[in-house]
């Protein structure tokens, strides 16, 4: 072998997170199913899995709180966006109802919040 023992170990620890990510987007997101005959809309079905993915994973790592950045895109699939709601409107205002058994309602604000804060300021008008 031509490259230092670490190297080779690094390289092996790299190989083994991204077997993680790949059984992770399996799981989460299901990108392997790609039932369509034509060949053209399996490659836009996987670009649209792996685009999903990474939506998800940047909201994990720049908007989740400390406590829940952990969680697996399973998790956050099942407890943020498979989830029953439910939207009620009332002359201006609108209201979205959800259940507070799998996001405390802290949480849920925590995350609304880092999401807000990703807004780009406004542009200065002359």
């Amino acid at each position: 072998m031509t490259r230092p023992a670490e190297r080779v170990v690094i390289f092996y620890n790299q190989r083994g997170t991204a077997e993680q990510h790949i059984k992770e987007g399996k799981n989460a997101v299901t990108w392997t199913r790609l039932s369509c005959h034509r060949f053209a809309a399996n490659a836009v079905r996987l670009q649209l899995h792996a685009l999903a993915y990474n939506l998800a994973n940047f909201l994990r790592t720049l908007a989740l709180p400390e406590t829940v950045k952990q969680w697996s895109m399973t998790t956050l699939r099942d407890r943020m966006v498979k989830i029953g709601a439910k939207i009620v409107r009332h002359g201006r205002s609108i209201t979205f109802q959800m259940a507070e058994a799998m996001v405390p309602r802290g949480l849920f604000q925590q995350i609304l919040a880092a999401i807000a804060a990703l807004r780009p300021l406004p542009s200065a008008r002359c």
